[in-house]
C-alpha cells in the first residue's frame, strides 16, 4: 500500500483550497450591502445631492469629491451631500477577490518549492520551472501582475451625480468630469425647477 504523502496533499490543498475560500468570501462580501463605503458629509434637511464615484484607497476620485463637497457646502448650505462607491459588475468583483487569494497560493507554492502539476499527473511547464529557479523574481511577477488585473477589474472610472434621485451627470456617458462651473449651473437650474414645481399647487389653489 502506497504511503500517504503529506507534502503533495498540502500542496494541493494550498493550490485549490485557498482560491475556493477566497471565492466564497467574495460572494459573501458582495451580498453584504454594508460593505459599500458611504459618506454623509453633512446633516441637512434639504435636497439630496448624491455622488457615486470610483473610490479606491490609492486613487479614484476621492479628492475631487471632497473638493467639490467643500465648495458646494459653502454655496448651498441646505443641500445634503452623500458619496458612495460605484461598484463594478459582480463578475468583476468575484474575479478580483479570487485573484487576491489565488496569487498568495501561487506565491506560497513557489516559496515552498512545490509542484502542483505533478499532483495531477502533468508535466510542469517551463514558466513554472523558471519560477522555481528564480523565486524572488517569480513571486514579484505574480504579485504585481495579479494586482494589475485586480485593479483593472475594480476600476469603473465612474463619477455619477444625482439630485433627489434624478441623474444630472454621468462620466460614464460624457467621458469627463464636470467642472465646478458646470455643476453649479446644473444645481442652480435644478433648484429653480424645484421651487417652480413647489409653487404650482399654490397657484392652482
Amino acid at each position: 500500500m502506497e504511503r500517504f504523502r503529506w507534502p503533495r496533499f498540502s500542496a494541493c490543498l494550498l493550490f485549490v483550497g485557498l482560491p475556493l475560500i477566497g471565492l466564497l468570501l467574495a460572494c459573501g462580501a458582495s451580498a453584504d450591502s454594508g460593505g459599500v463605503k458611504r459618506l454623509k458629509m453633512q446633516f441637512a434637511t434639504g435636497p439630496l445631492l448624491k455622488f457615486q464615484i470610483w473610490w479606491v484607497a490609492a486613487g479614484g476620485y476621492r479628492r475631487v469629491f471632497e473638493e467639490y463637497t467643500r465648495v458646494l457646502n459653502q454655496r448651498y448650505p441646505d443641500i445634503r451631500i452623500e458619496g458612495e462607491n460605484y461598484l463594478p459588475l459582480p463578475v468583476y468583483r468575484y474575479i478580483a477577490s479570487f485573484l487576491s487569494i489565488f496569487k498568495f497560493a501561487v506565491i506560497g507554492l513557489i516559496i515552498l518549492g512545490k509542484d502542483p502539476f505533478g499532483f495531477f499527473g502533468m508535466q510542469a511547464p517551463g514558466l513554472w520551472v523558471w519560477g522555481q529557479e528564480n523565486k524572488i523574481y517569480a513571486c514579484m511577477m505574480v504579485f504585481f501582475l495579479s494586482n494589475m488585473i485586480e485593479n483593472q477589474c475594480m476600476s469603473t472610472g465612474a463619477f455619477e451625480i444625482t439630485f433627489n434621485d434624478v441623474p444630472v451627470w454621468s462620466k460614464l456617458q460624457s467621458g469627463h468630469l464636470p467642472s465646478m462651473q458646470q455643476l453649479v449651473q446644473i444645481l442652480d437650474n435644478e433648484m429653480k425647477m424645484n421651487v417652480h414645481m413647489d409653487a404650482l399647487p399654490h397657484q392652482r389653489s
